[in-house]
């Protein structure tokens, strides 16, 4: 049987495309092959039209990148607890930039999202192109995120405290380029640095990791589904309407980040300095 000729339409300048020409449900391993090069050169890829893939086809999509997530809290779809279900009537609005789940020691590898019902105008979705956001930093300032490390926070009533610290800068393990990872959902503080130091550095990180310029932004229709690169790249769903939006998602477990070797010791207060190192800019995580 014949691959399939793939029409691939970029979103923007900065990442993401949108794939025509692929059934999702009947996936060979040279058809999977090609989307997965073409996810590691755009960081997120499309799929409009797949209103007919099913929760065994999701699931099997999903492990062809690895093992997959059983959420502990979210809900899930009835016979299949890989599959959480995202209802923006139910709360399951992330309306700020966020890469998921890096307050873990192994954040997620990818995640795949099938919207099956979306709003009329309103809800689309935003990704940010971490590798531009740090290749276009000076050379100082990247040779100084480099050698620093972040720590990463959740911290709710519900969930209690999780807590990683991870490289400011990952490297990744398929294309060897580096992207900036903090994200003003999680990130707690840079240990290295004394809080007021930190605080602004991750200020300027977060507003510079957000800039459009480094953005896409993908109109959903229903049935669409995608696909999107979590070790370099930052998203958002936009919160700007009030009609039902609700989709289903596996997560790929994921791998320990890596990067250079921090340079420099924790920061050490002086003994009459207050620090408080787990007072986070990050709204999920003040205590």
């Amino acid at each position: 049987m014949p691959t399939p000729e793939l029409v691939v339409t970029p979103v923007s300048g900065a990442l993401g495309a949108e794939i025509r020409g692929v059934d999702l449900t009947e996936l060979t391993d040279e058809l999977f092959e090609r989307i997965h090069e073409l996810l590691l050169k755009h960081l997120v890829v499309f799929f409009p039209d797949q209103e007919h893939l099913t929760p065994e086809a999701h699931i099997a999509l999903g492990r062809r990148l690895g093992e997959l997530e059983v959420h502990p809290f979210l809900p899930k779809v009835d016979g299949h607890p890989e599959i959480v279900v995202l209802d923006a009537d139910q709360g399951a609005k992330a309306d700020e930039w966020h890469i998921d789940v890096t307050f873990q020691p192994n954040p997620p590898v990818a995640s795949i999202l099938h919207l099956q019902v979306c709003p009329a105008s309103g809800g689309d979705t935003m990704w940010s192109n971490q590798y531009l956001v740090y290749e276009t930093l000076s050379e100082p300032m990247r040779e100084l995120l480099d050698g620093l490390t972040a720590v990463h926070v959740l911290n709710t009533p519900q969930t209690g405290e999780h807590s990683a610290e991870h490289p400011v800068v990952r490297i990744h393990p398929e294309t060897g380029r580096r992207s900036l990872y903090v994200t003003r959902m999680w990130t707690s503080h840079i240990p290295q640095l004394s809080r007021p130091e930190s605080d602004a550095l991750l200020q300027y990180l977060f507003e510079h990791s957000e800039s459009p310029r480094f953005n896409c932004r993908y109109r959903w229709q229903p049935g669409a589904v995608a696909m999107w690169d979590n070790r370099a790249t930052q998203h958002l769903a936009v919160n700007d309407y009030t009609e039902p939006r609700r989709g289903q998602r596996v997560t790929v477990l994921g791998d320990q980040p890596t990067g250079d070797t921090p340079r420099w010791k924790e920061y050490r207060p002086a003994p009459d300095e207050r620090y408080y190192p787990r007072h986070v800019t990050a709204r999920h995580g003040y205590r």
